[in-house]
Parts: C-alpha cells; structure tokens; sequence
C-alpha cells in the first residue's frame, strides 16, 4: 500500500514513522515533509502544498490513503475534496473539523450535548467583552475563537490583564483575525490532561493518555508554545478520571457527532482538565497533537495503518488496541528564542537513535547536514518501565545532540 502523510512538524515525522513500521505499507509519500523524514525507511518528501496538485499525485500513483497531520488543511476542507473525487482520507469534513476550527462552535457543541466544560461567553466586539469583565471573578481564560497555533488562549490574573489581552486580541489583531471573536470561560484550577482518540463516526477507541508542556520555561512559567515535551500513561489519570472522562466528556462527544451528522474519520483529541470537581473538556483537537504524538506512538503495539485502514473501512467495532507496558518521556528542543523571535540554519549534531527515537520538526535536510529551520527543532522519545527511567533516558539522550543556541526544558514529566 502506498499513503501519503501532510504536514511538516515532529507530529507527522512520528506519523510516518510508525506507518513504515506495518507490513501493510511499501511507501510513504511526506507532503511536504522534513529533514526527518527524508531518511526515514520508506519514506519520500514530495514538495507540494496545493489541494488540487496533491489530489492529482494522489490520483496517478494510486494513493491507497491520506493522512492528514495538521489542522488548517482539514479546517479548509481537504478531506471533503480528496472524498468527492475517490480518495481515502484520515480526518474529519470541513463540517466537523470547525469543532478546532471555532473554539465558540465546539463550546457551543459540548453545551447542546451536555459534554462537561467550563462556564463560558462568547463575543464579538469588545466593549461588550469589556463591560462583561466587571462581573468576572479572577483569574478568567480569554480564548481565540480561530486557529492561533495552540498559542491562543491566555489566563488573566485581572481586569487590566484581561482587557490589554482583549486589546491585542481583538483590535491589534496579533492572530490575525483568528482572535476577532473571543471566548471568555471560567477559570478551571487542576491537571491538565490530553486523550487522543480514533474514531470512525460511529465507535471511539481512546489512546493512551499524555501530559503536555506547554509554557516555554521550567515551573510552567512563561509564554505558552506547541509544546516542550510529553510524558504517557499521564499519571493523574486514574482508572476513576478515565471513567469520568468516558461517560461524562467522550461518548455525549461522540453522540453528538451522530446527531449532527458530522462525516468525522480521523482522530479526536480531547484538552482534558483534571479538577476537584471532577474531569472537564477544554477543548476539542480534529488532529493528532504536537508533542503528544512523538510520546503516544511509540507505545502502540498495534500497526497503525491497521488502525487507520479500519477507521476509514468504518470497522473500529472489532478492532482490538494493544500498547506495550512501558513510559514514554518526550523532550523537545527549540531554537533560542523560539516561541519569539529566532535564528535558524544551525547544523544539528550528535543525533543517534540508540535505543531513544530523535523526531525532526524544524529542520531541513541540506546534502548530508541537517540544518535548523524552526521554533521546535527536534523531540527525543524514550521507553522504560518507570516513568523515572524513560526521563533519565530521554535526558540522556539530548544531552548528546547539539545545535546553536538550543533550548529545553528540564523539568518534563515532573
């Protein structure tokens, strides 16, 4: 079978990856791919970013199926146009993907199906947004309605603190227009936790969970990024979390799917929060997230493509996941700088996969050299039977790689 991975990031080099592990697959086309991903065994990066170029590729070298690993292209409708014209795609219509696509469609969704969230209101203009902060108990979360790269949700400590972050959200403009409609929701104090999950529209099978990094330094101090690092199983969630996260946030989701009738095949990725008073939804994901997919995969003992082939098949009802009984530990390192301003076209050094997975996201493939080119260069991801041990190894096996200016955090899975 031949496939073909969208996207550029650490996410799609471990989507890759996993799927040339499966039998089931002899190629993997990286559209547009990394410097990770051009040494990856089966794997060939195709430079091609057009909707209509990629679907006539797909066409003439027989593409068995797409995965598709950010959110913008599913967001502007790419699986409804590879589906219209006979191609297999892994991710959910234009419809579905607006629960990413707008943060007030998916609160609005969880509300209408009695998925448990966060109190919350919704504007449009910000002298009402404003005047509404005068009843608001502190801290607040003032949210991007858009896409903002995962950097669209700020939690203010005051008044002034919310109305400069309305500022630059709403008149700067800073997300360019993903934040002209914001969302302001009751702060929830607790654990955070993310749950991937796979369904075919009509049955969900949860992943393991993971525990995301993601302010740039240590102490969960600074401002937020992609992520710096992911730990899974996440430890604060017990078998009691994992109930309440099933019956009270996953299946009212996925009813909800069915009765909107959303042509949803792909991965759902639940933004948990882990409270005294019980397990709320943050926020939906239409895609695999960054850096929890570099942790999460590596752990799957089933063939991946086994799993997509029977979401898309509609066939997840007799599909049966194994994972290994190991931690993983993911840490991520960034250009200096990042997620401001930063240098890039430094050589990246010292990368071996000894017994640990290095996955490329910003980095390019220059004749032998492997060259920066983004905020977050690498993740090193490594197993063990304690979460102590995968850390130790993880660390250990960053500390070995080198480029200029490089950053990491040293405090993942603490």
């Amino acid at each position: 079978m031949k496939a073909i991975v969208i996207g550029s990031g650490g996410r799609e080099h471990a989507i890759a990856w996993k799927l040339s592990q499966s039998q089931l697959i002899d190629k993997i086309y990286c559209a547009p791919g990394n410097g990770g991903t051009a040494l990856e065994n089966k794997c060939e990066n195709i430079k091609i970013y057009d909707f209509k170029k990629l679907l006539n590729f797909s066409k003439d070298n027989k593409i068995d199926f797409v995965v598709v690993g950010p959110e913008a292209p599913l967001v502007d409708g790419i699986t409804d146009i590879f589906k219209a014209n006979g191609i297999k795609i892994f991710g959910p219509s234009k419809q579905a993907a607006a629960l990413e696509g707008s943060k007030a469609f998916a609160k609005d969704f969880m509300k209408k199906y009695g998925v448990k969230t966060a109190a919350y209101e919704v504007f449009h203009e910000p002298l009402s947004a404003l005047n509404y902060l005068k009843s608001c108990s502190y801290p607040i979360v003032i949210k991007a309605d858009g896409l903002a790269a995962g950097k669209g949700v700020s939690i203010c400590q005051s008044p002034k603190e919310a109305a400069d972050c309305i500022e630059s959200f709403m008149v700067d403009d800073i997300f360019k227009g993903a934040g002209r409609r914001i969302i302001i929701e009751e702060f929830l104090e607790g654990v955070e936790a993310s749950i991937l999950a796979v369904t075919d529209g009509t049955t969900i099978i949860p992943l393991l969970s993971a525990k995301d990094h993601k302010t740039i330094y240590e102490n969960n101090e600074g401002p937020n990024t992609g992520g710096m690092g992911a730990v899974t199983p996440n430890p604060f969630c017990t078998k009691e979390v994992l109930e309440s996260f099933r019956t009270e946030i996953m299946e009212p989701t996925l009813k909800g799917i069915g009765k909107e009738d959303m042509d949803y095949v792909g991965v759902i990725f639940f933004g948990i929060m882990i409270t005294k008073k019980g397990v709320y939804l943050l926020e939906y994901n239409v895609r695999m997230g960054d850096p929890e997919t570099q942790a999460v995969l590596p752990l799957m003992e089933s063939d991946f493509a086994e799993l997509i082939i029977n979401a898309l098949d509609k066939n997840l009802c007799n599909y049966n996941l194994r994972w290994k009984n190991k931690y993983s530990c993911c840490v991520v390192a960034a250009s200096g700088g990042y997620p401001n301003k930063y240098k890039i076209g430094f050589e990246v050094n010292g990368i071996s996969n000894d017994g640990d997975k290095v996955f490329i996201a910003g980095a390019r493939l220059e004749g032998d050299k492997l060259l920066t080119s983004g905020g977050r260069v690498l993740a090193v991801t490594s197993l063990d039977e304690s979460l102590e041990k995968a850390r130790i190894r993880a660390y250990n096996g960053i500390d070995k790689i080198s480029f200029s200016d490089s950053y990491y955090r040293k405090d993942i899975g603490l």
